[in-house]
C-alpha cells in the first residue's frame, strides 16, 4: 500500500511540474492535483524562481470569441476534442497533450507569450463542459469555432473567412511597421 501511495505522489508531483512548466496558475494546480498548497508553492518557486501570480482566474467567456483569441481557442478545442474522441485521452492529460500540440502549431518568438495560455485553455475546457461555450460551424469554410452556446449562429462566418477591418492592428504591429519605414 505504501509503494502505491509513493507512486501516486510522484505522479502528482510530475503533473504539477508539467503544469507549472507550461505556465499554469496556482488555482489550476490546486484543482488538478491532490498536493497541498504549500507543496505546490514550493514546486512553483523552485521551477520559476518567483512566487506564482496572484489574482483571480479569467472568468469571462467573451475573451474566447474575440477575433484572434477565437482562432487560437478554436484550434486548441479542436485538438482537445480529437484527443478525447480518437486517442482515448481524458481529463487533465487531454488538456496537457492538446496544449502541447497547440504550442507546436502556434510557436512564439523568444520571450513572447502564446495567445492562449494553459490556464485559459483549461478554463475553456471547463466552459465547454459547463455548456457556456460550444462549437459553431462556419458557413464558408466548414470549420468548427468556439462560440457562445446560447447565441444564434445563423450564417456564422469565422474570423478567418471574415477578418475584421482592425485585425492585426496591435501596438506591436504598428511599432514594427514604423521601424521598417524608418
Amino acid at each position: 500500500m505504501a509503494a502505491k501511495s509513493i507512486v501516486n505522489e510522484a505522479n502528482e508531483i510530475q503533473l504539477a511540474v508539467d503544469l507549472v512548466n507550461l505556465g499554469a496558475r496556482l488555482q489550476l494546480l490546486e484543482s488538478e492535483t491532490s498536493l497541498s498548497r504549500e507543496r505546490l508553492l514550493k514546486i512553483y518557486k523552485e521551477l520559476k524562481g518567483v512566487s506564482p501570480p496572484k489574482g483571480m482566474l479569467p472568468f469571462s467567456t467573451d475573451w474566447f470569441v474575440t477575433w484572434q483569441p477565437n482562432i487560437h481557442s478554436s484550434m486548441f478545442m479542436n485538438i482537445f476534442k480529437y484527443l478525447r474522441e480518437y486517442a482515448d485521452v481524458k481529463g487533465i492529460q487531454a488538456v496537457l497533450k492538446a496544449y502541447r500540440l497547440y504550442l507546436e502549431q502556434m510557436p512564439t518568438q523568444d520571450g513572447e507569450e502564446p495567445v492562449l495560455s494553459l490556464t485559459r485553455a483549461w478554463t475553456l475546457v471547463r466552459f465547454f463542459d459547463g455548456n457556456m461555450l460550444s462549437f459553431v460551424k462556419c458557413e464558408h469554410c466548414g470549420g468548427q469555432f468556439v462560440g457562445h452556446s446560447l447565441d444564434l449562429h445563423d450564417h456564422y462566418a469565422c474570423g478567418l473567412c471574415h477578418v475584421p477591418s482592425r485585425a492585426g492592428k496591435t501596438k506591436k504591429a504598428k511599432a514594427l511597421e514604423n521601424l521598417r519605414l524608418h
